[in-house]
C-alpha cells in the first residue's frame, strides 16, 4: 500500500497488558526465553517511542501456535486489551490472499499466467497501446508497468462502491510507466486488476472467492473484510487507533482487496503462510507452491551489480541472505495502510511462521518482525547469532572525476532531490528540493567503489540510457533503485497555464475518504527552473503538450501524470483520477452565516478564511468538514473532533464533502478586524 507518513505521538500511560499464550511443547522448552524476551522488549521500546499504539505477535511452526501475545489497548474505552482474537487491517499482505486466488484458478485450468491480462478482462484499457502486453504474472509480480497506485477515495470509513468502475475509468486515460515486464518498481494497480480477474473469471464475487477457496479450508475464521467493515459485529475485538491528541480514529475501510484491504488476527496469518509449507492444511497444487515461493524476477533484476529486491508473486520477499547461508528459504511480506503496520516471514521447509501486525503508521513491524525471527530462530537452535562487527568510520577516497557525469537532478517518485559533486571536498551532496527550496540532507564519501552515509552504501549506474542512484541493502545482499535521474531535454515545452507557485483544492473527494489522503487535498505547483520542461505538480512531470504533463522515469512506485481541462471559466486538473481547481477561485468566508451546497457533480466545495477566525458548523448527517490551516495540517476534523466551536487561522481552507444537494452551515462567532 502506500508508503505512510503521518507521525503519532501518545502519552504513555498504557497499562503492561501482556497476554502470553504457550504450548505444552513450548513451555516446558527454557528455548522460547529469548523470543519473548526480545519480543516484549522491542514491542514496548515502539509503544513508549508514540509510534506504535498496540500490537499483537504470533508464531506458528508445525502446525501449532507456540508463541502469541498482545500488547496495549485495543480500546482505550472500554479498557479492552489487545489479545490473540484482536483483529487488525493487514495492509498488502492481502496480496499474497490475491495471488494464491490466481494460483487456484491457475489449477483449475481457468488461468495462464503467462497469457494477456485482457485475454481474462477485456474491458481493462488504457492510454498507452503496450498495455496489451500485461499478462497475469506481471500483475503479481510487480512489473506491468502499471502507474502505481489509482483509485480515489478507496481508503476511507465506508466502502466505496464504485471502485472497480473507477479505477478501470481511471487507467483507460492514463499510461505505463516502462515496458510490461521490464521492471519491478511496487505496484498495487497490479493486484487490483488480479482481483478484478478472479471475479471475473470465477463468476464469484472476491471476497466470496476467497471465503470459500482460502479461508474456509484453511479454518481462517478471523479474516475478512477490513475492519471499518466488520465494526458492526460486537463479538469481534478491534484494534483501534488514535490520534495524537488521544481521540479514537475513525475504524479503516479499504476498497481495494487484492492489494490491501483484509483484516485478520496474527494467528490466522500464520495459518495461510503454513499453507505454503506443503505439509499439513494446503489449497494448492505441488506445481503452484513451486510457483509462489520462487523468485519471479523482471527483466531488469540481473542488471544492476547485485540482484534487484527478490519479489515473487504478491511476496516482497523469496530470499533473506543470512537464512539463505544456512540453508534456509525465507519468504516475507509487509502491510500498511493509513492506521495500520504488520509483517508477516514464513520459513515453508521449517513450517515456521511469524507475523506481527501493530496500530500506528509508523510502528516499526518489519524491524520488530527482524528482531522476532532472529531471536525465534537462535532459540531453536537453527541460527547463531554473529557478533556485530565494530568497524571504524569509512575513510575518503579519491572520487573518479567520470563520475562527476551523474550529476543533476534524481527523482523518487516521493520527493526530487539535486546531486552536487563536490570535487574539492571528495563528497556528493544530495539536496531535497522543497517548496522550490533546497536543503542538504546528506553529504556521501567514497571508498571501495561504493558512496557511503550512516552507514548505508550508494552507487551510480547506467542502464540502457537511464541514470540511476542504487541503494545497497547488506541484509538482503540486494540492490535497490532508490531514485532516478531526469534527462535534460533537448527542446522543452511549456504548459499552455501559469503554474507558478499556484494552490489547487481537490474537488473529488468524498466524505469518507481516510485521513491518509489529507496530504494531498491543497497541492502547490512549481516550475522546476533547473531543469526545464520539468514541473512539481503533486510529484514531478514532463510536460508533453501544452495540456498535459506525463510521467518523468519510470522505476518507481505510485507515479502520475495530468490532463488539463477547462470548463465553466475554471481549469480543473486531472491528476490519475484526482480533480483540482484553483485555490484562488475558492470564494472568501466574509459573512456571519454562510450555506454550502454540494452540487449534482458530488464535488466537494471549499471557502477560504481571510482573518483568525472563531467559527462552529452544521454539517448534513453523512457530510464530512475539514479545517485546514496555512501549512495544511488538518485543525478540525468532525469526523473526529465533537468541538462546537475552533479558532481558524487567517489563510485557513474550510473542506466540505457529502452527496448531491447536502448542505452545510458555517457561523462566524468572532473574526479578527485585521488580517
Amino acid at each position: 500500500m502506500r508508503s505512510l507518513k503521518v507521525i503519532f505521538l501518545y502519552l504513555s500511560t498504557f497499562l503492561f497488558i501482556s497476554l502470553p499464550i504457550i504450548s505444552a511443547q513450548a513451555a516446558a522448552a527454557p528455548s522460547l526465553s529469548g523470543t519473548q524476551s526480545i519480543t516484549r522488549t522491542e514491542v514496548w521500546k515502539a509503544i513508549n517511542s508514540g509510534h506504535t499504539g498496540s500490537a499483537s505477535v504470533a508464531i506458528m511452526e508445525n502446525g501449532n501456535l507456540v508463541y502469541a501475545e498482545g500488547f496495549g489497548m485495543a480500546d482505550r474505552k472500554t479498557s479492552a486489551p489487545v489479545d490473540k482474537n484482536t483483529l487488525f487491517n493487514i495492509g498488502s499482505i492481502s496480496k499474497v490472499y490475491c495471488a494464491t486466488a490466481i494460483l487456484l484458478l491457475v489449477d483449475e485450468g481457468k488461468i495462464d499466467l503467462d497469457k494477456p491480462v485482457i485475454h481474462y478482462l477485456p474491458e481493462f484499457t488504457m492510454g498507452d497501446d503496450r498495455y496489451k502486453n500485461i499478462t497475469v504474472r506481471m500483475l503479481l509480480n510487480h512489473s506491468s508497468g502499471l502507474p502505481g497506485t489509482v483509485g480515489p477515495n478507496s481508503f476511507g470509513y465506508e466502502i466505496h462502491k464504485e471502485f472497480y468502475h473507477d479505477v478501470l475509468n481511471i487507467l483507460a486515460s492514463s499510461h505505463l510507466k516502462h515496458q510490461p515486464g521490464e521492471m519491478a518498481p511496487y505496484c498495487n494497480d497490479g493486484f487490483t486488476i488480479a482481483e478484478m480477474v478472479v471475479a471475473k473469471v470465477s463468476g464469484k464475487n472476491y471476497i466470496q472467492f476467497l471465503e470459500e477457496r482460502i479461508f474456509a479450508p484453511l479454518g481462517l475464521s478471523k479474516t475478512n473484510y477490513s475492519v471499518g467493515q466488520r465494526q458492526n459485529n460486537t463479538s469481534e475485538n478491534i484494534a483501534k487507533n488514535y490520534v495524537a491528541s488521544g481521540k479514537e480514529e475513525r475504524l479503516e475501510v479499504l476498497a481495494l482487496f487484492g492489494s490491501g484491504g483484509l483484516s485478520a488476527t496474527p494467528e490466522d496469518l500464520c495459518k495461510f503462510a503454513d499453507s505454503f509449507s506443503g505439509i499439513g492444511p494446503q489449497i494448492l497444487s505441488p506445481s503452484s507452491l513451486k510457483e509462489m515461493r520462487k523468485l519471479q524476477p523482471s527483466e531488469f533484476y540481473n542488471k544492476l551489480r547485485m540482484p534487484g529486491l527478490s519479489y515473487g508473486l504478491g511476496w516482497d520477499i523469496t530470499e533473506y541472505a543470512q537464512y539463505k547461508a544456512k540453508g534456509m528459504q525465507v519468504l516475507g511480506k509487509s502491510g500498511g495502510t493509513g492506521n495500520y503496520t504488520s509483517m508477516l516471514y514464513t520459513i515453508p521447509d521449517k513450517r515456521i511462521s511469524i507475523a506481527i501486525f501493530a496500530t500506528g503508521s509508523h510502528s516499526p513491524s518489519m524491524d520488530l518482525a527482524n528482531s522476532i525471527l532472529e531471536a525465534y530462530l537462535i532459540d531453536r537452535g537453527l541460527y547463531t547469532q554473529k557478533n556485530k562487527a565494530v568497524k571504524l568510520p569509512v575513510t575518503s577516497q579519491p572520487i573518479p572525476p567520470e563520475l562527476a557525469a551523474y550529476e543533476g537532478f534524481y527523482d523518487s517518485g516521493d520527493t526530487l532531490m539535486q546531486v552536487k559533486f563536490n570535487l574539492p571536498n571528495q563528497t556528493v551532496d544530495l539536496y531535497r528540493i522543497d517548496g522550490g527550496q533546497e536543503q542538504l540532507q546528506s553529504s556521501l564519501l567514497f571508498n571501495d567503489n561504493y558512496f557511503h552515509a550512516q552507514g548505508e552504501k550508494y552507487y551510480f549506474t547506467t542502464i540502457d540510457d537511464r541514470h540511476y542512484f542504487v541503494h545497497h541493502f547488506s541484509s538482503f545482499d540486494c540492490d535497490l533503485v532508490s531514485r532516478e535521474k531526469l534527462t535534460p531535454l533537448a527542446q522543452p515545452l511549456e504548459l499552455k497555464f501559469p503554474i507558478e507557485n499556484k494552490q489547487w483544492l481537490r474537488r473529488n473527494a468524498k466524505a469518507y475518504e481516510g485521513t491518509l489522503e489529507l496530504e494531498n487535498y491543497i497541492i502547490t505547483s512549481r516550475l522546476l527552473s533547473g531543469i526545464p520542461g520539468y514541473v512539481e505538480f503533486l510529484g514531478t512531470k514532463k510536460v508533453e503538450t501544452p495540456t498535459n504533463a506525463g510521467i518523468a522515469i519510470h522505476s518507481m512506485r505510485d507515479l502520475t501524470e495530468i490532463h488539463w481541462d477547462e470548463k465553466d471559466e475554471a481549469t480543473s486538473v486531472w491528476i490519475s483520477g484526482l480533480v483540482y481547481t484553483p485555490a484562488d477561485a475558492a470564494p472568501m468566508l466574509t459573512n456571519r452565516d454562510t450555506t454550502i451546497r454540494i452540487g449534482q457533480n458530488g464535488y466537494n466545495e471549499w471557502l477560504r478564511i481571510p482573518k483568525d477566525t472563531v467559527l462552529s458548523f452544521q454539517s448534513a448527517k453523512k457530510g464530512r468538514i475539514i479545517v485546514l490551516s496555512p501549512d495544511r495540517k488538518s485543525i478540525y476534523d468532525n469526523y473526529i473532533d465533537s468541538d462546537s466551536k475552533i479558532i481558524a487561522p487567517a489563510n485557513s481552507f474550510i473542506e466540505f464533502a457529502g452527496n448531491p444537494g447536502d448542505t452545510f452551515k458555517v457561523i462566524i462567532i468572532e473574526q479578527a478586524s485585521k488580517e
